[in-house]
């Protein structure tokens, strides 16, 4: 998810558990042959084998529309360490598909099988390319010639949002148009759309059939849903489920505002940037988690005015 799910958000979300594989936030491609800093920049996890400090993999995700340099990038990607390439055709941002990027490609099916063929070609056979759509753009009429545009051009798996551009955010996910799709394919079809508590991925595997779902908003509503998921925990104290995100949120902070021991230790602006974190994706990550806990709820009330990054830090660190 761009512009939240950084390396910082990866690192602490799979520590807590429940969580097969992370995706980067997009990497934008145009005409350009990106410099090496980019992907470190995005996927600091490189330096650490692509995977994150408790051993969850990271797969780069890249969004275009040229072909060639889709391809060329992903090599690269490849080459510095990436354990796979995913690509988004699902973004439903209006800058991004104004500039023919993310879900409006899925109104050309042929394009998005030449993309996904450049990129499976360019990278080596052990590296899994993966790919995430939409349903479609205005309508769902062509949510199986994509799906298996993307199979047929070599793809490992794909993500499908079961939504359409048209269709954004609004409830409800139509996870029951999914079962076409993974009746028609053999590569894994992995379901995603609406997934905030356990009841909704036990509903979602029922309805879709898919075994394997992928969670974005969810995650960052209730950190502990993956491993609640996993365990399959219904009747877990709401408080202690909110003890566990209170301390990622913690220990967040305390990444944030703590120098690391070398220059090479953490990534850059980590350090030199905290209002970033603090009063930017911090009161973000809240203001999504006060949507689903009260108790998150009343920590962003206390720190949404809040500017001062010596008050947001004893406000989040006062908590309990």
């Amino acid at each position: 998810m761009e512009g939240v799910v950084d390396f910082l958000l990866r690192e602490l979300l799979t520590e807590a558990g429940g969580i097969d594989l992370c995706v980067t936030e997009f990497i934008r491609i145009t005409d350009t042959r990106l410099p090496t800093q980019t992907f470190h920049r995005i996927c600091p996890e490189l330096k650490n084998g692509c995977r994150t400090r408790g051993g969850t993999p990271v797969h780069i995700q890249f969004l275009g529309n040229n072909p060639e340099m889709m391809a060329y990038n992903a090599a690269k990607a490849a080459r510095l360490g990436a354990l796979g390439i995913d690509l988004n055709f699902g973004c439903p941002a209006k800058t991004v598909n104004r500039h023919k990027g993310g879900a409006v490609l899925l109104k050309e099916p042929e394009l998005i099988h030449e993309i996904v063929s450049a990129v499976r070609k360019a990278v080596p056979a052990e590296v899994p390319v993966t790919a995430k759509m939409r349903l479609g753009y205005l309508d769902s009429d062509l949510a199986l010639e994509n799906a298996q545009a993307i199979e047929s051009a070599g793809a490992n798996s794909l993500v499908v949002h079961a939504r359409t551009k048209l269709q954004g955010y609004k409830p409800p996910a139509h996870w029951q148009e999914l079962v076409a799709l993974r009746e028609a394919l053999s590569i894994p079809l992995i379901a995603n759309g609406d997934i905030f508590k356990v009841e909704d991925a036990q509903r979602c595997r029922e309805i879709s059939g898919c075994q394997d779902i992928m969670i974005g908003r969810g995650i960052l509503r209730d950190p502990d849903l993956p491993a609640a998921i996993v365990a399959s925990q219904h009747t877990q104290c709401q408080e202690e489920r909110w003890a566990r995100s209170l301390s990622l949120i913690q220990r967040f902070t305390e990444k944030v505002i703590t120098p690391p021991e070398s220059p090479e230790q953490e990534h850059p602006y980590f350090i030199n940037n905290p209002r970033r974190y603090l009063d930017g994706r911090l009161k973000q990550w809240l203001s999504m988690m006060s949507k689903s806990s009260t108790n998150a709820q009343i920590l962003f009330e206390k720190v949404k005015r809040e500017s001062c990054l010596q008050t947001l830090t004893h406000i989040i660190q006062a908590a309990s």
